[in-house]
C-alpha cells in the first residue's frame, strides 16, 4: 500500500491514490463496533486500480508534522480505501508561501489549527472555493481562547468547574480585582479556597498552575506541555502570577487520572485513561517510549457530553478532556483536531466515520451511487471470569500512620481581652470551641502572646508573672521553624464560662471567678522522613494482594495493581483523618503503591480525602462517653499501690487475661516502684542533656530531623515536671509520652550515646504496655462501649463498603473492544484505605475480638487467631487491620458461598531488631479443604500463594525476608543518623467468613453501639444486655462502692440471685441504687 503523503496528484502535481470500496461498505457503524481486521472492513474486489471518472477530492491542510504523523497516516490510508475518494495533502510549503488561489483544489476540506498554520488563509481558502467542511475553521478562534470555550460550554449547559476569568486589560477594569489570601483567592468578588487552578486564556499556553493549601504544604504544581517524560513540575511558590490574563478555576478531585474524549462525528467517541499531569509530573511510556493510555467505556450522560461539544464547536473530529470528580463529570478542556494514538480500532473507525460522512453529503450532488448505511447497535458485553476463579472484589485496609516525632502538650489558662477577641473572631462561641491551624490564625496568637510578654517586661504584675513561662513556651513553639505550616503546630481553645475548676483544695483561694479560656497548644506529632519511607514502601508491598502482583510487580505491564488502577477497573478512595501526620502517611502510602514520583503535596490534594468525613477519622476527646474517664480514673488508682501486684490485681486489671498484658505486669511488679525508677532514669537523662549543651563542641549538634539539643531538653524537662506530681504521685497519663520519646531517641538519637536509655526504654515500654491498650476498656463491656465512642461510623462505612461492592454496577469499567493485552476487562476491584491514629485501630481491633464475630471454642482457626492478637503487646506506627472480599463465580448468587471474607492484622514497624515477636500463621494458609483438592492454576489463591512470593511468618521481619510479598530494601543511614525498622508482613486472622456472617456481625454492633449511647445518655454506666448481672455488678463495685451496697441491698430484699435476674430487673434495681447513691452523697 502506498504512503498517504504521497496522494494522487492534483493540480500541483501531488500523487494520488486510487482504491476501490468494499462490498460491505454498506454496513455501516455506530459508535462502539464489533472488532474486525483490517481486511474484513475493507475487503477490495477491484479487478484494477484505474479510478473512476469522477473523484471526491479530499483535501487535507494542516502543518507537514500533523499530516504525516502515524494517526493520520494510518487513518487516510483507510480513507483511500472508499472507491470514490482521493486524498490530496497540502504540501506546508504551499500553505505558508502560496496565496489562496495556487492551493489545490477539494470537495471536502479536513484543516485545522497548530501552531504556526495560517487559520486567517485556511478561511479565505473556504470561502473562496466553498469546500464540504469537516471541522469548521472559524470556531478554531475561539477554541484558542480559554474565555470562549467556557463561555460555549456554559451556553450549552455542559457541566464545567466553577471558574472566573482575571482580564487584565486596561480597557476593562471591573474583570482586574484580584485579593490573593494565605490559602485563597478573591477573583471579581469570587473566592478560591486553595487547591484551585491558574490557566492562562490563551489555549496555547500550557504552562497551568495548581496551588496548593498551606495545610496541605502549600506551594504549586507547575504544569507544561510533555519534555521528555515530565509534564509537571512542584514549586515552593504559593503566590499567584501578577502578569497576564488567567481563568482561576475550582481544583477537583479525580483519584490522579484524567480522561480525554476524541470524538468523530456527534455519534461517536472513543475515551482514554491517564495519570493526571498534575500527580507527579512523570509521564508513564511503554517499552517504544509512548505516553501509556487505557481506552475506557462512557456513561450514558458522558455520551451526550460528547455530542454536545461536537455540535457546540462544530468539529467533527475533536478532542476534550474530562474530569470524573465526586459522582460527575466535568469538561475542563476542548482541544479541537486530535486523532487518538495507537489505536487499530479507533483507525479503522474515525476512517469509515469519515467516509460516510463525505459520500453523505457529496455522493448525490456528484450522481455518485451510494447508499447510505445501516447503524448497527452497540453490541452488548458481558464481562466473565473463569468458573474456577475466586474474584478479588474488594480491600478494605485501616492503617495507622507512620513513625513521628514526640506529640508535645502545653495546657494554659488565659482572661486576656485580646484572646476573647480572637475567640469571637473565628466563631467559636457557636460551639464553646475552636481549632487554629492556619498560618495566619497562628501568627495572630504569637502577636498576642509577644504583646503580653512585652507587658510584663513593664509590670510586676504577679499574676502575668505566674504564666510568663508558658507564655514563653508558647512564643518558643509557635516561632520553631520560622513559619507556619499549619501541619505541625496547633491552638484549641475552650471556653469555661465559670473559669477552670479546681483541682485541689489548694487552689481554692487563688482561682479567680469569672469567665475563661482554655488555650491548649499542640506541637510535634509529625511525620519523619522515616515514616515516609515505611509508608511509602508498605504501598509498595500492598501491590501484591492484587491479581498478578507476584514477581516484577511494577515492571510488568500487562498484569497488577498498576494496570488495574491505569484502566479504571480499580475504584480506589484514599480517607485520612484531619491530623497532618496521618494525611502526610496517606498520600506516601499512595506514591508507593500507584508508582508515583515527586512530592507529597499534589498527591496529598489530589489522592486523599480528609474534609466532611463527620468523624470518620477523627473524634473529640471531649464526646466520647464517660465510660473512658471512668476506665482511666480507675486504671490511675490501680497502678498507684506500692506493692508487687496481686491475684486480685491481676484480676482488676487484667479480665480479659491477655498474655502480653499479663507478661507486662509481671515484668513491672510493683508499678510505683517502677515508676520511681523510671523517673531516676529520666532525671539522669534530663541532667546528661544538660551537661552536652555546656560542651562547646555541641553548640551546633543537629539531631534527628531538625532536632537541637535545646528542643530535646525542652520535651524532657517537661515530662520530668509533669510526671510526679506535687503531692509526690505519679501521673500514669504520661507513661506513654515517655516511652513515646525514649523509642523516638534510641531509634533516632542513639549516636548521642546517652547513658541508661534502653533501661528506661524497657521499663517505660512494660509500663505503657499495661497503660495503653488499658485506656481503651479494662473488661470487655467497656472496650465494646469506647470503642463504639471511637469507630462507629468508621464500622459503618466498612459495612457500607462491602454491601456496595457486589451492589454496585455503575462504576467506570474499561472498554472490552479496546482492551488488547489486558488480560480481566471485566474485573473490577474497590479499594478503600483509612488512615487513623491509634485510638480508631485500637477500638476496631476491640470490636474483633471481643463483638463476638465467631465463638472460640468452635472455631480454631479464630481461637488461634485470638491468642496470636493476645500475645501482640503494642499496635506500633503503621498496624494495619484489611478486610478482603472475594466472589466465587461459580456459586449461586444468592448462596451465602458465594462472597468470600478474610481478616488480616500486622500489628505494623517492629520496635527492634532483637525483640521476638508472637508466631502467627502466615498471610493466607491454605485450609484443609484447599490441602486436599488441587489448587486452580488460575485462580488468585494460586496466585497470591505462589512459593517465591507468599508471605512469610511474623516472627521473621520485611527487611531480612528475601522471598516475602512485603520485600523491602534496607535503607542505613536515613538523613545520616537513623535506620527505618521493619514492618511485620500481614497475618490471616481468618480465611473462611461468609459475606453475610461479616454484614451481619457489624449490624450487630452497630444497634449495640446506639443502646451503649442510649445508656451513656441515660447515665447507665458500663450497663450492656450483654453483660451478666455480676459482671456488671463488679464494674460498679469498683467505680463506686456505696452503690454496690445499696444494690446488694435491694437484691438481698428481693431475695433474687444476681445469676438469676432478667436484664430488665436488672436495669430497674440499678436505677433504684443509684438514685439511692446519689441521695447519700448529698445528704
Amino acid at each position: 500500500m502506498s504512503e498517504p503523503s504521497s496522494p494522487g496528484e492534483s493540480q500541483c502535481g501531488a500523487p494520488r491514490f486510487f482504491v476501490g470500496c468494499a462490498e460491505d461498505e454498506s454496513e455501516g457503524l455506530d459508535d462502539y463496533t464489533s472488532m474486525m481486521t483490517d481486511m474484513e472492513l475493507y475487503e477490495d474486489d477491484l479487478e484494477d486500480d484505474s479510478p473512476p471518472e469522477r473523484q471526491i477530492m479530499v483535501g487535507i491542510c494542516c502543518m507537514m508534522k500533523k499530516s504525516k504523523s502515524k494517526p493520520m497516516t494510518q487513518i487516510l490510508e483507510r480513507l483511500c480505501k472508499f472507491e470514490y475518494i482521493t486524498v490530496v495533502i497540502f504540501p506546508e510549503d504551499v500553505i505558508l508561501s502560496e496565496p489562496v488561489e495556487k492551493w489545490p483544489l477539494c470537495d471536502c476540506l479536513i484543516s485545522f489549527h497548530s501552531k504556526g498554520f495560517p487559520l486567517d488563509k485556511a478561511v479565505s481558502y473556504a470561502k473562496l472555493r466553498n469546500p464540504l467542511l469537516i471541522n469548521d475553521l472559524n470556531m478554531q478562534y475561539y477554541i484558542q481562547d480559554r474565555r470562549e470555550v467556557y463561555r460555549i460550554l456554559q451556553e450549552e449547559g455542559i457541566d464545567l468547574p466553577r471558574y472566573a476569568v482575571l482580564n487584565r486589560d486596561p480597557d476593562k477594569p471591573d474583570e482586574c480585582n484580584l485579593v490573593e489570601g494565605e490559602d485563597q483567592v478573591e477573583v471579581n468578588g469570587e473566592v478560591f479556597l486553595k487547591p484551585f487552578v491558574e490557566k492562562p486564556v490563551s489555549a496555547e499556553d500550557h504552562n497551568v498552575y495548581i496551588y496548593y493549601p498551606t495545610s496541605a504544604g502549600g506551594g504549586s504544581q507547575r504544569l507544561f506541555r510533555k519534555i521528555g517524560s515530565r509534564s509537571s513540575v512542584y514549586s515552593p511558590e504559593s503566590s499567584v502570577r501578577k502578569t497576564g490574563s488567567y481563568i482561576y478555576e475550582e481544583f477537583m478531585p479525580t483519584d490522579g487520572t484524567d480522561v480525554k474524549v476524541y470524538t468523530v462525528g456527534p455519534d461517536y467517541a472513543h475515551a482514554e485513561a491517564r495519570k493526571s499531569p498534575a500527580l507527579d509530573g512523570k509521564v508513564e511510556r511503554d517499552s517504544e517510549g509512548k505516553e501509556i493510555r487505557y481506552p475506557v467505556m462512557l456513561t450514558a450522560m458522558e455520551k451526550l457530553v460528547a455530542r454536545k461539544v461536537c455540535l457546540a464547536f462544530k468539529q467533527t473530529v475533536c478532542g476534550f478532556d474530562l474530569l470524573r470528580a465526586n459522582g460527575h463529570s466535568y469538561v475542563c478542556d476542548v482541544n479541537g483536531f486530535s486523532f487518538v494514538k495507537n489505536s487499530m480500532k479507533y483507525y479503522d473507525d474515525c476512517a469509515k466515520i469519515l467516509g460516510n460522512i463525505v459520500m453523505r453529503e457529496l455522493a448525490p450532488q456528484f450522481q455518485i451511487p451510494w447508499s447510505i448505511p445501516t447503524e448497527a447497535e452497540d453490541i452488548p458485553i458481558v464481562p466473565t471470569t473463569s468458573g474456577t476463579m475466586m474474584e478479588l472484589r474488594c480491600v478494605i485496609a485501616v492503617i495507622r500512620h507512620g513513625d513521628r516525632t514526640p506529640k508535645q502538650k502545653m495546657k494554659m489558662e488565659v482572661r486576656n481581652p485580646m484572646f476573647f477577641e480572637l475567640f469571637e473572631k473565628y466563631g467559636g462561641y457557636k460551639t464553646g470551641k475552636l481549632k487554629l491551624k492556619k498560618p495566619k490564625q497562628l501568627q495572630e496568637v504569637l502577636d498576642i502572646t509577644r504583646t503580653l510578654l512585652a507587658d510584663i517586661g513593664q509590670h510586676t504584675d504577679c499574676e502575668i508573672e505566674e504564666k510568663s513561662s508558658k507564655l514563653e513556651q508558647l512564643k518558643t513553639v509557635l516561632e520553631m521553624y520560622g513559619h507556619f505550616s499549619g501541619i505541625n503546630r496547633k491552638v484549641q481553645l475552650t471556653y469555661l464560662p465559670h473559669g477552670q475548676p479546681k483541682t485541689s483544695s489548694e487552689e481554692e483561694d487563688t482561682r479567680k471567678e469569672g469567665a475563661s479560656i482554655l488555650l491548649v497548644l499542640k506541637w510535634g506529632g509529625e511525620l519523619t522522613p522515616a515514616g515516609r519511607v515505611q509508608a511509602e514502601e508498605l504501598g509498595r508491598a500492598f501491590r501484591c494482594m492484587y491479581p498478578g502482583g507476584q514477581g516484577d510487580y511494577a515492571g510488568f505491564p500487562g498484569c497488577g495493581l498498576l494496570r488495574l488502577h491505569s484502566t479504571y477497573r480499580h475504584d480506589l478512595k484514599i480517607y485520612a483523618s484531619d491530623e497532618g501526620r496521618v494525611q502526610m502517611t496517606a498520600a506516601a502510602f499512595a506514591k508507593g503503591l500507584l508508582a508515583l514520583e515527586g512530592e507529597l503535596t499534589p498527591i496529598l490534594v489530589q489522592m486523599v480525602k480528609s474534609a466532611n468525613m463527620n468523624g470518620l477519622l477523627d473524634n473529640d476527646i471531649e464526646s466520647l462517653s464517660g465510660c473512658q474517664q471512668r476506665v482511666k480514673a480507675r486504671l490511675h488508682e490501680i497502678m498507684q499501690k506500692d506493692e508487687i501486684f496481686t491475684e486480685e490485681d491481676f484480676d482488676r486489671l487484667a479480665p480479659t487475661c491477655s498474655s502480653s498484658l499479663v507478661n507486662s505486669m509481671k515484668a513491672v511488679e510493683n508499678p510505683v516502684s517502677t515508676c520511681d525508677q523510671v523517673y531516676t532514669l529520666v532525671q539522669s537523662l534530663t541532667s546528661q542533656i544538660r551537661k552536652r549543651l555546656e560542651d562547646p563542641k555541641s553548640a551546633d549538634l543537629q539531631l534527628y530531623h531538625s532536632e537541637t539539643l535545646e528542643m530535646m531538653l525542652q520535651r524532657w524537662t517537661k515530662l520530668e515536671r509533669d510526671f510526679r506530681m506535687k503531692s509526690g504521685r505519679y501521673d500514669i497519663s504520661k507513661i506513654p509520652d515517655i516511652y513515646d520519646c525514649v523509642k523516638y531517641d534510641l531509634q533516632h538519637n542513639s549516636s548521642l550515646g546517652l547513658e541508661d536509655t534502653y533501661e528506661l526504654f524497657k521499663l517505660s515500654r512494660a509500663l505503657a504496655n499495661i497503660v495503653i491498650p488499658q485506656e481503651y476498656g479494662i473488661n470487655k463491656v467497656e472496650k465494646l462501649d469506647i470503642a463504639y465512642a471511637y469507630c462507629l461510623p468508621l464500622v459503618k462505612k466498612i459495612q457500607l463498603d462491602l454491601q456496595r461492592t457486589h451492589e454496585d454496577e455503575s462504576v467506570n469499567k474499561l472498554h472490552p473492544l479496546y482492551s488488547r493485552g489486558v488480560l480481566s476487562p471485566g474485573r473490577h476491584v474497590r479499594t478503600r484505605l483509612y488512615f487513623t491514629s491509634e485510638s480508631h485501630v485500637h477500638s476496631l481491633l476491640s470490636i474483633f475480638r471481643y463483638g463476638g464475630l465467631l465463638d472460640e471454642e468452635k472455631d480454631q482457626q479464630w481461637k488461634r487467631a485470638m491468642d496470636y492478637l493476645s500475645a501482640v503487646s503494642e499496635l506500633n506506627y503503621m498496624t494495619q487491620i484489611v478486610i478482603m472480599l472475594y466472589e466465587d463465580n461459580k456459586k449461586d448468587p444468592s448462596s451465602e458461598e458465594r462472597f468470600h471474607v478474610e481478616l488480616h492484622f500486622s500489628p505494623g514497624v517492629k520496635v527492634s531488631e532483637e525483640e521476638s515477636a508472637p508466631m502467627g500463621f502466615g498471610f493466607r494458609p491454605a485450609s484443609a479443604e484447599n490441602d486436599q483438592k488441587q489448587t486452580d492454576p488460575g485462580s488468585l489463591e494460586n496466585l497470591i500463594q505462589d512459593e517465591p512470593d507468599r508471605a512469610l511468618p511474623l516472627s521473621e521481619a520485611i527487611s531480612t525476608q528475601r522471598k516475602s510479598p512485603l520485600i523491602r530494601n534496607r535503607k542505613t543511614g536515613f538523613e545520616g543518623c537513623s535506620m527505618v525498622p521493619s514492618i511485620y508482613p500481614l497475618e490471616t486472622l481468618h480465611n473462611s467468613l461468609s459475606l453475610k456472617q461479616v454484614n451481619e456481625f457489624l449490624t450487630t454492633m452497630c444497634e449495640n453501639a446506639g443502646d451503649s449511647h442510649s445508656r451513656t445518655t441515660r447515665g447507665d454506666p458500663c450497663l450492656s444486655p450483654r453483660t451478666s448481672p455480676r459482671e456488671t455488678l463488679t464494674s460498679l463495685t469498683e467505680c463506686c462502692p456505696p452503690l454496690f451496697h445499696c444494690a446488694s441491698v435491694l437484691i438481698g430484699h428481693h431475695g433474687v440471685s444476681t445469676a438469676a435476674l432478667s436484664y430488665f430487673t436488672w436495669r430497674k434495681l440499678m436505677h433504684i441504687a443509684i438514685l439511692l447513691t446519689c441521695y447519700m452523697y448529698v445528704g
